[in-house]
């Protein structure tokens, strides 16, 4: 192999240095292992071996760099401890010992380069492993002149390099404008294509940054823009677009009443105005952070206007009294809450459902126009509540009220009469002439179902102080996993919702 040029220094080569000659046993890190012609060992710095004035290659090889440390370090454990092992025995084959190889150890039977040649060890270790002489030869070469990169397994390295061998530049600007299409209407790749073309040239003019062909070009975007929807649904690319990145500090409530985030939605069910005309409604609900509970759940018509929110305030704020018709499992007085003692805050808890009255310290609200009215927030400040704006277009800051009308979806409206899907690929055929709800009947039903809502286990709720605490019901039925307790602002170890 001599008289080969080899882009790093290997174990088995011939250095000079410090006045004689040495071979390389071993390289870890930085540093490098010698062995002189007559047995001593010793460990340099590869900079100092490199940069000592008679340092020369014997074999007459060009000046070595160093393994590429920093993609070995980003491969999988199990690719590279494949290379490793595959470098223990090609360095066997080169010097007859493997790294590490204590000072005094001798050659394995087949593997002493005094007694045997290349060839013959090769075809030793080819018979120790199960592979042909050919395969053996190739990793010899490999590692010769890439060291233990080489020898790495270059599918799992293709698998990791999404971008192939695309100029970097080209890839830069793909991205950019693929980030770009995050608002624009959903296009074809073909239309991206072009826009990256058409970029790259304005960037760095015809010509200069090379394009790959068709298919690779395909390939490229594909590997792009994974996960990002570009070529599909725009609501759900801007949605995904919208995530928080990397960790974010999660809504965090030690108490009820301390936060109550607050929102208006279409609901998924079809009701009849009074005309008989089957419309959709809107409904506003206030969702308490620290126990899940629904404070208050507004119906209206489509258009929830300001006096409708401020309603919702007013109902957070009174005891839910029971209907005619509903059971008796219901009531207050049946529940874990402690009726007998609100009894003498509030005398309408005598005939009051099991649902909490919760008084919100701050209240977290969305841009609408509805929420930064006047009405409603003079009746909050009225009743000396905060209110707390979300930042613009970032619903990720009240997660928990946007998760509610998820379950609220489906666990309450895909089982009511005139259920019309989240979005028309979902809807049935003419479910307005399902619909059989008025809005106050609607209302009804809704109101009786949170009730149900307050006893559904929840595993958000924790003991702030206890995280490992069991899963527990919101507030109303019997207690659930053997949990129980008070309900009254300021008891230690309140497990459920207070009553303001």
């Amino acid at each position: 192999m001599g008289g080969q040029a080899r882009a790093v220094l290997r174990p088995g080569d011939w250095v000079s240095f410090d006045g004689g000659e040495h071979q390389v046993l071993a390289m870890a890190g930085t540093s490098v292992r010698l062995r002189s012609v007559d047995g001593a060992e010793q460990v340099v710095l590869a900079s100092y071996l490199m940069g000592a004035a008679d340092f020369a290659v014997v074999d007459g090889t060009s000046v070595p760099q160093l393994e590429p440390f920093g993609l070995l370090d980003g491969l999988p454990e199990d690719v590279l401890a494949e290379a490793q092992g595959w470098e223990r025995h090609v360095v066997e084959v080169e010097t007859g010992l493997a790294p590490g190889a204590g000072p005094g150890a001798t050659p394995r039977p087949g593997h002493d380069p005094a007694v045997f040649t290349v060839a013959q060890r090769t075809e030793v270790k080819a018979g120790e492993l199960g592979v042909s002489a050919r395969t053996v030869e190739r990793m010899r070469a490999r590692y010769a002149q890439q060291g233990l990169w080489g020898l790495v397994d270059r599918r799992a390295v293709r698998a990791r390099e999404a971008t192939g061998r695309a100029d970097s530049r080209l890839v830069a600007v793909a991205r950019q404008v693929i980030e770009a299409e995050t608002h624009a209407s959903t296009g074809t790749r073909g239309r991206l294509i072009r826009r990256v073309v058409k970029a790259v040239e304005d960037a760095y003019g015809p010509g200069v940054v090379p394009v790959p062909g068709r298919s690779a070009f395909y390939k490229l975007v594909d590997a792009l823009s994974t996960g990002r929807h570009t070529f599909s649904s725009a609501v759900t690319r801007r949605q995904t677009a919208n995530r928080p990145d990397g960790p974010f500090t999660v809504t965090f409530a030690a108490r009820p009443g301390e936060q109550v985030q607050i929102d208006s939605t279409p609901i998924d069910v079809m009701v009849l105005l009074d005309s008989g005309m089957p419309v959709r409604a809107d409904l506003t609900i206030a969702v308490d952070v620290a126990t899940r509970t629904i404070c208050a759940a507004v119906l209206r018509p489509v258009g929830t206007k300001a006096v409708d929110a401020a309603l919702l305030l007013a109902r957070m704020l009174v005891p839910e009294p029971m209907r005619p018709g509903w059971s008796s499992a219901l009531r207050m007085s049946v529940s874990r809450l402690p009726h007998a003692r609100l009894l003498d805050v509030d005398a309408r808890m005598e005939s009051a459902a099991a649902k909490p009255v919760i008084v919100p310290d701050t209240i977290v609200i969305d841009g609408g126009q509805v929420f930064v009215s006047d009405t409603f927030t003079r009746a909050c400040a009225r009743l000396g509540v905060s209110v707390q704006n979300c930042r613009p277009g970032t619903p990720t800051d009240k997660g928990i009220v946007e998760a509610t009308f998820d379950a609220i979806n489906t666990l309450f409206c895909q089982h009511v009469a005139a259920y019309t899907g989240s979005n028309t690929q979902l809807r049935g055929d003419r479910v307005d002439a399902q619909a059989a709800w008025t809005v106050r009947d609607l209302q009804d039903l809704l109101d009786e179902w949170l009730l149900l809502w307050q006893a559904r286990p929840h595993d958000a709720l924790r003991d702030p102080y206890f995280p490992p605490a069991v899963v527990r019901a919101t507030t109303a039925g019997p207690p659930v996993g053997g949990v129980s307790g008070s309900c009254l602002p300021g008891d230690p170890g309140t497990p459920t919702a207070a009553c303001g």
